[in-house]
């Protein structure tokens, strides 16, 4: 199986920022122990603080990898062109956040590229990342 994961904006600042939100763990600490739990998988990974790079991703690999799990950051509440982009491809998508959006700011609460996912995970700090695998693993 192959699963890309692609985080989206202020993602590269995991175990810096907030960490009483997001935690102390750098993500690419994170997707060593996802990839070596999993090892059955092929991982890739992929991070940009730039919208139009995070759609160009999504196409590139959004017609032949086996699923993509996507934390889009603040994009998940404002991006049409991310949305539309999750839509115009063959492969699932699961949405995942850190933090539990709907117990945060009301702007949080509202997901755009949510509609068009196979799914959403939050509120399992980065183990939320591991839950997504766990779908894809389970189909």
């Amino acid at each position: 199986m192959n699963l890309v994961i692609i985080n989206g904006p202020n993602l590269n600042l995991l175990g810096k920022r907030e960490q009483n939100i997001y935690g102390a763990e750098r993500f690419e600490d994170y997707f060593e122990k996802l990839s070596a739990a999993f090892t059955e998988i092929k991982f890739s990974y992929f991070q940009s603080n730039v919208e139009g790079e995070l759609v160009d991703k999504l196409h590139e690999h959004g017609f032949s990898a086996d699923g993509i799990i996507i934390n889009a950051g603040a994009y998940t509440h404002t991006s049409v062109a991310i949305r539309d982009a999750i839509a115009g491809i063959t492969i699932p998508v699961v949405e995942v956040h850190i933090s539990n959006t709907l117990t945060r700011e009301d702007f949080r609460h509202k997901s755009i590229i949510g509609p068009v996912c196979k799914g959403c995970i939050m509120g399992f700090g980065l183990d939320s990342y591991k839950l997504a695998v766990f779908s894809f693993a389970s189909t």
